[in-house]
């Protein structure tokens, strides 16, 4: 059974730190690309970053996220992170992360196999 399970979302003031992870089962881990996709109320979802398995690859970020978010892999773990820093009040949504067809990342948006069931974060002073 394939899971998505998001952690580490929450509240923090603008200019903080939130790290979200997502744990994957129930596939083959390197054979995917994941990515971390947001929601605000009342709009569709919109990409942040993906990233795929192979070592010599750049992940991929939304404008919003570049320079403010890392995303990362770790395949023992099967556990992809994003970090986000220097967080505002506009970044407020659901984030969820998901699994791609296949292990690349271009128009990774619209080849989403599987979703996590989100999970919130929350900027305001």
């Amino acid at each position: 059974q394939v899971q998505l399970v998001e952690s580490g979302g929450g509240s923090v003031q603008p200019g903080g730190s939130l790290r979200l992870s997502c744990v994957a089962s129930g596939f083959t881990f390197d054979d995917h690309a994941i990515a971390w996709l947001r929601k605000f109320p009342e709009k569709e979802r919109e990409g942040v970053s993906c990233i795929d398995s192979h070592p010599r690859s750049s992940p991929y970020y939304s404008e919003s996220a570049e320079g403010r978010f890392t995303i990362s892999r770790d395949a023992a773990k099967k556990t992809v992170y994003l970090q986000m820093n220097n967080l505002r009040p506009e970044d407020t949504a659901m984030y969820y992360c998901a699994r791609i067809a296949s292990n690349y990342c271009s128009d990774y948006h619209a080849r989403v196999t599987w979703w996590g069931r989100g999970i919130r974060v929350t900027v305001s002073s």
